[in-house]
């Protein structure tokens, strides 16, 4: 039987996550000091160290927990509506919605995490995840150009970077206190502006 060696963990690693993930939502990476995330999560620094590597590997967990457990609503309606204009239709309605949930911050984590850092792995991961959803919203349309659901000269690529535009906007719009009522409008707006 293997042994272990030193202390257990003293505390519940996928909880502190989670506040990780809030305290990077509400202020950002640069925000962020580590100092303000052993206080919130409750354990000393060097624990925090031994249990998520440094500040730039616990954004980087951070994000991907982010994406799984409060964004995955890009990729479930990507995944589930037969056309591209029914996952973005649904993507803009839950928007709002997501944006402004009581108990959580604010906005989209990956709209906002780097704003106003200057590390260039932090800004590069959040610039790939966002290319990344604007290029599944193209992939759909260019699905539906295809099959003859969308006009043919339709640029899929521009209209995916559009709905990306939008969303980061409503997300933008909801850090800055806008009401779900107002974001829901937005959003109203732009679904109708769908070719």
């Amino acid at each position: 039987m293997a042994t272990t060696r030193g202390r257990p963990r003293s505390f519940d690693r996928s909880a502190a996550l989670d506040k990780a993930v809030q305290m990077f939502w509400r202020r950002g990476y640069e925000g962020t000091s580590v100092r303000d995330l052993a206080e919130e999560l409750h354990i000393g620094m060097p624990s925090l160290y031994s249990a998520f590597g440094g500040k730039q590997q616990l954004f980087a967990e951070a994000l991907d927990a982010y994406d799984k457990k409060y964004g995955g609503f890009l990729d479930r309606a990507l995944a589930e509506e037969p056309t591209a204009e029914r996952a973005v239709t649904r993507v803009l309605r839950e928007a709002p919605e997501r944006y402004t949930r009581r108990g959580l911050p604010s906005g989209c984590l990956v709209v906002s995490g780097d704003s106003g850092t200057d590390d260039p792995t932090v800004t590069r991961e959040l610039r790939r995840m966002r290319a990344e959803k604007a290029d599944a919203f193209a992939a759909k349309i260019r699905t539906d150009v295809a099959a003859g659901i969308l006009p043919a000269d339709t640029d899929a690529a521009a209209l995916g970077r559009y709905v990306m535009a939008v969303l980061s906007g409503i997300a933008q719009a909801a850090r800055d206190g806008a009401s779900r009522e107002s974001l829901r409008g937005t959003a109203e707006v732009a679904t109708r502006a769908w070719p």
